[in-house]
């Protein structure tokens, strides 16, 4: 069978699957089989049809009917393919999850409405990238966007669900604005919205018209993708989000962005000016930096794991940045390893991410809480949970062999290389960049040391904690499916990398497979730089720990097990004196106090002497920065033009009739 064949059986599982779904609304656990049966399936046709193209070529399906804005089409390339096989891997892990994580909705929420949005949801991100027009890409991003919004708000009841939905929804509608501008312009110029005439009308723009959409773009696919100061929707949008959906939006639905900034660049404008590169690497720098920053703050987990994706977004657009900046200095073989390493990271976000969301999700089904300052011992009551959070933990954190450490290890080698770029600016930022993606690994690390520290190891710290079960099988074989590929992406990495330059190829204008990989190991391109093989330290470190584990029962085994108290000093151990969050992050939150602007209160109340206090209360809170000094202004700005612009509203007919009058008669002379 075809890949349009595939192409048409996956549109009808998922158009089958959502209305069958809210149909079923009032049979929580037929409908939830079947919305998420459905997409299950339609999953593993998106895995077909990505391998299909990958394997043989590109294809096109083109419908039997077309609009004045260009041919009702779609069509999957390389690019295309490999983020199809993304977003299918991760959903159809996320489908298996959610057959158990919806059960604790019977009774409250409409399940089968949430299948049913699910499926629109997965089918949208699938034609999002497959759309052949701007026309066709611009509805099938409105269906993702909306689809998502009402996913958002699904726990409507809860406090802030609503309010975050709908910053959300407002934060996607500016980012589409900007993206529509910029597709308008592109039409002005090639006289079509077929994405095939783009890259020939770029070649006859002038500068300042192709650096307008350069930097549109960048606002309104940045917006989505949630880099700073565009980010503040992320934290708020994810974690209210039931936990299923937060594992698809922050693991693939942010990636569309990714996709999109690719192909408008290197496919659409083509990669002239270096100073694209350094814009889209300083934007990148900040975003890393400041995302993991305030993600080491955080107690809620799932606010972490958001700032933790605004952090990957940067590092990905860090490897975009340097691909563009060797690109246009017509180093073409760097800007290749680059690109790959791009890729290879979107991969590994997506994988670890989609991991550690529902890792979170299953803490909060078992605990009741996102609080980690209320969780802890849970290692002991769920310890698969715990066993597969520490894989994405462990990956996220650049811990060879896993995928996100060949990742991170690629976009090293890539910047490392700048050494070749002429310009000597150039060449120094790129070193400045290098340390900030260092400095936001030791940082991302010390972030996830806390995250599973204070929430699976200790003593509980609430009654969730001390009650919390292992939650149900299909949940656990989700996570099982990802945590068995964030290990065999890594390992396996030289396999997957070829595959990732018969992507980029096409749009660098060159293959460096050859040179990239020799046998099990991973090569620079230029010079005997460095190499790597995960396979041979994957193979290395599980010799180890066998050998260990052996001597340990060996030797171990023969000593008498002693047991006793812990040692407490005279005070009994208790939760309240364990170590917490905020205690292990308060170095680095006094460090940088300059950019998190802490907010410290003491409250004390005397006794009879004021050397004797009764009661003491220390509270330290993070003031909103961005909210305060961005949001806020631009919102009294907007609100200050309102006024000015509302006495045109008379609330008169005949007003209201002239003004159409004139905008007829400009029109008219403008379009004459």
């Amino acid at each position: 069978m075809d890949s349009n064949n595939l192409f048409y059986i996956l549109l009808a599982l998922a158009f089958f699957g959502a209305p069958l779904a809210a149909m079923l609304n009032n049979k929580p656990k037929i409908s939830a089989a079947v919305a998420f049966g459905a997409s299950a399936m339609a999953s593993l046709v998106g895995l077909i049809i990505g391998a299909d193209v990958l394997l043989n070529g590109p294809m096109r399906l083109d419908f039997p009917f077309s609009s004045p804005f260009g041919t009702f089409a779609f069509a999957v390339d390389g690019l295309s393919a490999l983020f199809i096989i993304i977003i299918s891997l991760v959903t159809f892990a996320v489908s298996i999850y959610s057959l158990g994580y919806v059960r604790h909705y019977y009774g409250k929420y409409p399940v089968g409405l949430m299948g049913s949005l699910f499926n629109i949801f997965y089918v949208s991100m699938i034609m999002v990238v497959s759309s052949s027009n701007a026309i066709m890409f611009l509805i099938m991003w409105e269906t993702m966007s909306l689809s998502s919004y009402f996913l958002v708000i699904f726990e409507s009841r809860e406090k802030g669900t609503v309010g975050s939905g709908l910053f959300y929804l407002i934060m996607t509608h500016i980012g589409t604005a900007a993206i529509t501008i910029g597709f308008i312009l592109m039409y002005s110029e090639s006289g079509s919205f077929e994405f095939s005439s783009f890259h020939g009308a770029a070649l006859g723009m002038s500068d300042l018209l192709r650096s307008s959409v350069f930097a549109l773009w960048l606002v309104g696919f940045g917006t989505k993708a949630g880099i700073i100061p565009f980010h503040t929707w992320l934290p708020m949008a994810h974690p209210a989000a039931p936990s299923n959906i937060s594992s698809l939006m922050s693991a693939v639905m942010v990636k569309m962005a990714i996709y999109m900034l690719i192909r408008c660049y290197f496919g659409f404008l083509g990669v002239q000016d270096a100073w694209w590169g350094v814009v889209v690497l300083a934007v990148a720098c900040i975003s890393a930096l400041l995302g993991v920053m305030y993600a080491l703050i955080e107690s809620d987990i799932k606010r972490m794991l958001a700032f933790s994706t605004v952090e990957n977004i940067g590092i990905i657009l860090m490897a975009l940045g340097v691909a563009m900046i060797f690109q246009s200095y017509g180093l073409k073989e760097l800007a290749a390893l680059a690109l790959i390493a791009a890729l290879m990271h979107v991969l590994s976000h997506a994988l670890f991410k989609s991991l550690l969301f529902m890792g979170a999700g299953s803490v909060l089904y078992a605990a009741h809480t996102r609080n980690m300052e209320k969780l802890g011992g849970l290692a002991k009551r769920m310890p698969y949970t715990s066993l597969m959070f520490f894989i994405g933990v462990l990956s996220i954190a650049a811990i060879p062999p896993l995928t996100g450490f060949v990742s991170e290890w690629l976009i090293f080698q890539s910047m490392l290389q700048s050494f070749n770029i002429p310009d000597a600016i150039v060449k120094i930022l790129i070193p400045v960049a290098l340390g900030t993606l260092a400095i936001t690994g030791a940082l991302a690390a010390a972030a996830f040391l806390k995250a599973y520290g204070i929430t699976f190891l200790a003593r509980p710290r609430s009654e969730g904690a001390e009650r919390a079960e292992e939650v149900p099988g299909t949940m656990l074989v989700g996570m099982g499916i990802l945590s068995a590929l964030c290990i065999l992406a890594g390992v396996l990495s030289f396999m997957i990398l070829p595959v990732m330059d018969e992507v980029t190829s096409p749009l660098i204008g060159v293959s460096i497979g050859e040179h990239l990989i020799s046998g099990f190991l991973i090569v620079p391109t230029v010079g005997e730089f460095s190499q790597m093989s995960p396979l041979l330290i994957g193979v290395l470190l599980a010799s180890v720990f066998v050998g260990v584990l052996a001597l340990t029962h060996l030797y171990g085994g023969r000593r008498k097990v002693v047991r006793a108290g812990t040692w407490d000093c005279g005070t009994p151990l208790t939760s309240r004196t364990e170590y917490s969050g905020r205690g292990f992050s308060n170095p680095i939150n006094r460090m940088f106090s300059w950019v998190y602007h802490p907010l410290r209160v003491f409250r004390s109340t005397s006794h009879i002497s004021p050397y004797v206090k009764s009661d003491m209360r220390y509270t330290s809170t993070i003031e909103p920065v961005f909210e305060r000094y961005f949001y806020e202004p631009t919102e009294a700005g907007v609100r200050w033009l309102a006024r000015k612009v509302s006495v045109i509203q008379t609330g008169s007919i005949q007003t209201y009739l002239g003004y159409i009058f004139v905008v007829l008669i400009l029109l008219l002379i403008v379009l004459r």
